[in-house]
């Protein structure tokens, strides 16, 4: 399970709709951030602030390769999404499972 600081941290990254394209290009293929830069209209310091964000959040991983800083998608952060958001949706089954129950009960007058 995800503790709530780094929930926040996962949510908070994808927030924004170009860190959730950055992180879907990155689980798909490895890029530089250079690569990213390109397919962006922002500075390549944005692109970078935002790798940052998503790097603080682990939903990326920066590696060095030569002059050129790689990044590479994580996937278990993910996962750990998916699964804070299935617990979510069983809560809210469950309740609504119970709020039916309750209406199809029979009135008692």
């Amino acid at each position: 399970m995800v503790d709530d600081e780094r929930a926040n941290r996962i949510f908070r990254a994808l927030a924004d709709t170009t860190r959730r394209d950055i992180v879907r290009r990155t689980l798909t293929a490895e890029a530089s951030i250079s690569e990213l830069a390109g397919e962006y209209d922002m500075s390549f310091a944005a692109v970078q602030k935002h790798v940052a964000v998503l790097e603080a959040a682990e939903l990326v991983a920066r590696t060095p390769r030569g002059r050129e800083r790689i990044i590479r998608g994580n996937p278990e952060t993910i996962r750990h999404a998916r699964e804070l958001l299935g617990a979510f949706e069983q809560l809210w089954r469950a309740r609504i499972d119970r709020l039916d129950a309750f209406l199809a009960e029979p009135d008692p007058n």
